[in-house]
């Protein structure tokens, strides 16, 4: 973070907001020209500060708007059991979002699904079926109280 200055953050800040300005409407709030906006957003992209840009979509309108938080705890944990483990997550699209965490359990799940039925068949013939899973605990969301994508900078 060294070589970020406060225009640099500042950037970042409105792109968090919204990515899909335009580098002259970009270059417009930060009181720079287009040319020097552009060197510093592939500068920040190519060092890794923003690692891609993305849509996020309305998951009640597209019926998975049903989100649980599974706990995982695997049977027993080494480094290849958990780098198995995170490559079959990472091949199931009902979780988005996956946490390696300390304490009781070993991974948190975010997963999105239409329904309570759909989850239960999800439980036994998705992640019933990985061998190294020990047990799991579902925590049911009742209400989204808030979402932030971005980072406080």
């Amino acid at each position: 973070m060294d070589t970020l200055d406060k225009t640099d953050l500042q950037i970042m800040r409105i792109m968090q907001n919204n990515s899909k300005l335009t580098t002259k409407e970009l270059a417009a709030q930060v009181n720079l020209s287009t040319t020097p906006v552009f060197e510093r957003l592939k500068r920040l992209e190519s060092e890794g500060y923003i690692k891609k840009y993305v849509a996020i979509l309305d998951a009640e309108k597209l019926n998975c708007g049903f989100v649980v938080f599974c706990s995982v705890k695997l049977r027993r944990l080494n480094h290849d059991i958990a780098r198995e483990f995170t490559h079959i997550i990472q091949n199931i699209p009902e979780v988005t979002e996956c946490y390696n965490i300390s304490g009781e359990y070993d991974y948190l799940l975010k997963i999105h699904a239409p329904d309570m039925k759909y989850y239960q068949e999800f439980i036994l013939n998705v992640l019933g079926t990985i061998d190294s899973l020990g047990s799991l605990t579902s925590t049911f969301v009742m209400a989204e109280i808030k979402q932030s994508y971005g980072i406080s900078i």
